[in-house]
């Protein structure tokens, strides 16, 4: 039987954040995954701390683009038609959550968790040793022709006025100057300095683990089967026996639902699936930062063993097998503008977003259950605001002063 202050359920990015400040703060703390820290959805990401990422990534509500989606013919979405009975109510409340007036409470919501990323990161990261992985270069959007790249810059100048974001216009010469082996035929883009990246996403997890190992945590690879409140507290019964604790958070991503569904909540949370795939540079290229490729819909990010290749969303079921048709779709469209080489991985990575339908995570106490807390729904930002969030969760479940109000991602805002 292990026995702890509280089990942490998740070692994602949000799980392993979220053990570390708690035990921080003098808490014993167990972490529990049925796989390592950091394999899964936080794994495979394009390794940006998106310290500019206040809007969220919202519905489309023009018809025609909507058409254009619905019949997958863009790239940055594909959509699973046999998937849609389950994915319907949840698609139609993202759709009702993106209204501009939906927009900008996101957006009035993100604010606080955004606007301290990088800083709740870099608390993480210098006692794990493991600031040799950032690199502060911002990263690129790059626009193809000139009436995408007016139109986006029109949209980024409002957005800076209004919610602070930091972004600099730049001209064909100028991309071509700060990326010299981006090839001809990009009519110019914009530079995100403030977001920093790390060359190895699940490195940096698990390095947040191993602090917190070293500091008396216990990391336990099982497979959580069932949750039980009890007299004492809780139990979590694991493929590697019986786990009690006082108290319990709950940060298992998109697989969360599989224990919060069973004691009665019904959160809609839904998923965008996502793909990587790495590749050799050809020649001596280097790319000096994350780039997307906006019209199209995909990131290219340097990595340490090579260039990542990153799709847009998949509307799938959670566990339906692979069908990386956005990364076919892609891969010529990148070589396009970058030499990409061979492929260094066997197979494309496929990953889960776990999203709820207004791009605010669940961050808090469980309406009904005494000692049960949520870390969840982080959408497009998990690994950026997983630290943070830890932070915001650990304050909360210690009685401590919270750093903002944590009011925009209660539970009780989906009734």
């Amino acid at each position: 039987m292990t026995r702890a202050d509280v089990a942490v359920l998740g070692a994602g990015i949000v799980g392993v954040s979220a053990a570390l400040h708690l035990q921080q703060r003098g808490r014993s703390v167990v972490l529990i995954d049925r796989r390592g820290p950091g394999e899964e959805t936080s794994y495979g990401n394009a390794g940006i701390i998106q310290r500019e990422g206040v809007v969220p990534y919202p519905f489309p509500r023009d018809a025609r683009l909507l058409a254009r989606y619905a019949l997958n013919l863009l790239p940055e979405a594909n959509l699973h038609y046999s998937a849609l009975p389950s994915l319907a109510p949840w698609l139609y409340r993202y759709w009702r959550a993106s209204t501009p007036e939906g927009i900008a409470k996101t957006a009035r919501g993100a604010r606080p968790l955004v606007e301290r990323c990088i800083v709740e990161h870099e608390a993480l990261m210098e006692p794990a040793g493991l600031l040799g992985l950032v690199r502060r270069t911002g990263y690129m959007r790059i626009y193809r022709s000139p009436a995408a790249l007016d139109a986006a810059l029109a949209k980024q100048r409002l957005e800076g006025e209004t919610y602070g974001v930091n972004f600099q216009a730049l001209d064909a010469a100028k991309v071509g100057e700060l990326e010299p082996h981006l090839k001809a035929g990009i009519a110019g883009g914009m530079l995100m300095p403030d977001p920093v990246s790390v060359s190895d996403p699940g490195a940096l997890v698990k390095g947040y683990a191993r602090l917190f190992a070293e500091r008396g945590g216990r990391v336990m690879e099982a497979d959580v089967r069932l949750l039980a409140q009890t007299a004492a507290g809780w139990t979590a019964t694991t493929s590697a026996g019986a786990v009690e604790a006082r108290e319990v958070a709950l940060a298992l991503g998109p697989w969360s639902g599989d224990l919060f569904r069973p004691l009665g909540y019904r959160f809609p949370l839904g998923f965008k699936r996502g793909y990587h795939q790495q590749f050799k540079a050809a020649g001596n290229a280097t790319l000096n930062r994350p780039v997307l490729d906006a019209e199209v819909g995909y990131v290219m990010a340097p990595m340490s063993r090579g260039i990542r290749l990153t799709t847009g969303a998949e509307f799938a079921l959670r566990d339906t097998s692979p069908t990386p048709v956005q990364l076919a779709r892609v891969t010529p469209r990148a070589r396009e503008v970058f030499p990409l080489g061979e492929a260094v991985d066997a197979q494309p990575w496929l990953g889960r977003r776990p999203c709820m339908p207004d791009m605010l995570p669940v961050i808090g106490r469980a309406p009904r259950h005494a000692g049960l807390w949520f870390d969840f729904g982080h959408h497009h930002l998990g690994f950026t605001l997983g630290p943070v969030s830890g932070r915001l969760l650990a304050e909360m479940m210690t009685g401590a002063e919270t750093f903002t109000d944590p009011a925009p991602y209660a539970a009780e805002r989906f009734g």
